[in-house]
């Protein structure tokens, strides 16, 4: 079978004794992986395992120094990323290359080659209909300006320009990341399809429970080397969670608070860009409050207008008992309520600059004397910081864009404990990041409370909200659907108030 790449189940890539250095760091030892014709490999691994290297190399933005590629039992040399598109391979990263005022035909078009440039856009139109099917997009009309699409319309939209240079491995690096259920919904149907219809798709996520919806196996990487592939079939999630780490994993959250301390901060009938409804709740010291909602559903514009990002139109905020009016984010920090975006790249982290610095930038007062910096404060605070959240001493002089996903989201939450913080915002606070700094992040999360900080955290993830929370809210486009106890709200409760909750969106909290 294997001789035969046209048929089901052969082997159409496989990459063997793949070595990678950097200086003295090896990333890859020797990795060994095969892909099948129409299967779902999900590639999994913690931040800095070796598997971004891998789908590199193979994507033909990265060499090895060391071993073969095979792709339909061919050795080939994949140099450069159009060498990789001619060998039908194509990467799909997280970082979406969307030209947002062309039109969604011009887009697919693009770095295309041989396609006449005096194509009118109805040909053009034309032309990339039949790709915009494969990915589910043919009710999208293909003059439509790409910029006004969602980001799960882009994210098909690269698929599809890679799909129109007969790609037929595709390389999905976190293609969920930023998307809402619904959204995941839609790429995860496109990715079933194209595999049904004989395409190959390597799959890197985070997200463990996509892997069982989605994979057919599961290659693991671990310290820059790889492990024979895992039928998901005979998998559960402790398992997987095992095979990961190579260890097990006892708790991913830690126990819930027996009890809080008074309410700390108040909202009383506040209204926001992104509410359709008023929106009155209660944070306590020493709770972990989670917002729940999908992409656009409100919950993010709560915590941004409590920590000044966006105006609050009406409505009160009460800070144990003075009322607050922050109209930007330096407002909230005078009055220590820390705010941690969904964004670490955009505004989380400075990614050129060390440690030190990312650690204390928010407390820039405190790390100054008579207006000038002082470095013995700022290696005291940073230090102290790094050390609760245990980042590694030697990594203080780094740049913060040198870190893995998850010591850069550490960093990101760590540095707001620089302005000794009353309450602390945190939006998305595991995106991106591998099921070990999951377990660490949560760790931390709880540690703060139990020392009695009020933490509100805004999630999409309905295991994170209902694992991590004391109290949860959830929110379904601009209205705050239930309040309730995450030891009292199942999962399929939570599922159906984020995403369809009928007449409780109507009526208000249920």
């Amino acid at each position: 079978m294997d001789n035969n790449p046209t048929a089901a189940g052969a082997v159409v890539l496989r990459m063997r004794g793949i070595v990678k250095r950097y200086a003295a760091v090896a990333a890859l030892q020797g990795v060994d992986f095969t892909l099948l014709r129409g299967e779902v490999m999900a590639l999994l691994g913690e931040n800095g395992a070796g598997k971004s290297t891998l789908v590199k190399i193979l994507a033909g933005l990265e060499r090895p120094d060391a071993g073969t590629i095979e792709i339909n039992g061919q050795v080939i040399r994949l140099r450069t990323p159009t060498h990789s598109l001619q060998a039908g391979v194509a990467y799909v990263t997280q970082e979406l290359s969307i030209v947002a005022p062309l039109s969604v035909a011009e887009n697919i078009c693009l770095g295309g080659g041989g396609r006449s440039a005096i194509w009118t856009s109805r040909q053009l139109a034309d032309q990339v209909r039949p790709f915009l099917a494969l990915v589910g997009l043919d009710k999208i009309d293909p003059t439509t300006p790409a910029g006004s699409l969602s980001v799960a319309q882009q994210q098909l939209v690269e698929i599809a320009r890679l799909l129109s240079r007969n790609a037929r491995i595709l390389i999905l690096d976190e293609p969920t990341a930023a998307l809402s259920d619904a959204e995941i919904e839609k790429v995860k149907l496109v990715v079933r399809n194209l595999a049904a219809e004989g395409r190959s798709i390597i799959y890197v996520t985070h997200r463990l429970g996509e892997v069982f919806e989605i994979a057919d196996r599961v290659t693991i990487f671990r310290n820059g080397r790889s492990f024979e592939p895992v039928r998901v079939a005979g998998l559960d999630i402790d398992e997987l969670i095992e095979h990961l780490l190579g260890r097990r994993l006892e708790q991913m959250f830690p126990p819930r608070s027996a009890g809080f301390g008074p309410v700390l901060l108040s909202l009383h009938d506040v209204v926001a860009p992104g509410l359709v409804k008023p929106v009155s709740l209660d944070l306590h010291e020493g709770e972990i409050f989670c917002l729940a909602g999908q992409l656009g559903s409100g919950a993010n514009a709560v915590v941004r207008a409590i920590a000044g990002v966006v105006p609050r139109d009406a409505g009160s905020i009460t800070l144990r008992t003075t009322p607050q009016r922050p109209r930007s984010v330096r407002d909230a920090i005078s009055v220590k309520i820390g705010y941690c975006s969904d964004d670490r790249k955009r505004d989380g982290i400075f990614a050129v600059r060390n440690l030190y610095e990312n650690l204390t930038a928010p407390a820039l007062r405190r790390i100054t004397v008579a207006g000038l910096l002082s470095r013995k404060r700022e290696v005291a605070i940073s230090t102290k910081l790094a050390q609760l959240f245990e980042i590694a001493a030697d990594r203080l002089g780094s740049s913060a864009g040198k870190l893995s996903g998850g010591n850069q989201q550490k960093v990101a939450l760590g540095k707001w404990l620089a302005i000794e913080p009353s309450v602390l915002l945190v939006e998305e606070p595991t995106r991106g990041v591998d099921v070990g700094a999951r377990a660490e992040i949560y760790r931390h999360l709880r540690t703060l409370a139990n020392r009695g900080l009020a933490i509100m955290v805004v999630s999409s993830d309905n295991q994170e909200v209902l694992g991590l929370a004391d109290t949860v809210a959830t929110f379904f486009r601009g209205r705050l659907v239930r309040i309730a106890g995450a030891n009292t709200l199942k999962a399929e409760e939570l599922f159906r108030d984020v995403t369809h909750p009928g007449d409780a969106a109507a009526g208000g909290i249920t």
